[in-house]
């Protein structure tokens, strides 16, 4: 086994342990950022002294120093490709938190109806009497209650909506 193939895989190898366990803590920020910093130095050199990065990918097992450039760049997209797929994922986790979050505050309750032990008797009598009842227990039943005679007991009322909850009346 060549050296270049035992150092390649155990960056690839930290990267994956690094990437996987501590995604988005601050050491690992500045891991990242450090890298990036070592990156763009290593690249700046390798254009500057390409003999230099030949006698390297000599001792390392590799022909030439650009298939070493190149063996390296596969490793620091595959960092890329892991980093961005993490943000990602944690960006979506943040937005489905977020739009629950607004989801429970815009939440409508809604508001407790004030008739209801009164429609509560009404239905226990209406149902305790006949089915011919009379007008005018049905009249006398209504007033108590506050409403009109002839509107079934114990059907919904339209609340009012909230202004600005984005629903539509």
């Amino acid at each position: 086994m060549l050296a270049i193939q035992i150092v390649l895989v155990i960056m690839a190898l930290a990267l994956f342990v690094l990437f996987t366990q501590r995604a988005h803590t601050v050491r690992t920020q500045a891991v990242k950022r450090i890298g990036f910093v070592l990156f763009i130095f290593g690249g700046i050199y390798a254009i500057l002294r390409p003999q230099d990065v030949n006698w390297i990918a000599h001792k390392l097992g590799v022909g030439r120093g650009a298939d070493l450039v190149l063996y390296l760049l596969v490793v620091v997209v595959a960092f890329f490709a892991a980093n961005t797929f993490l943000r990602f994922r944690n960006l979506e986790r943040r937005f489905t938190d977020l739009a629950r979050s607004v989801a429970l505050s815009n939440a409508v309750v809604p508001a407790p109806r004030r008739e209801s032990d009164a429609l509560a008797a009404v239905e226990t009598a209406a149902g305790a009497g006949s089915a011919g009842s009379d007008s005018a227990a049905d009249t006398e039943v209504a007033s108590e209650v506050g409403t009109e005679v002839g509107t079934e007991v114990g059907t919904e009322v339209a609340q009012p909506v909230p202004a600005g909850s984005g629903r539509q009346s």
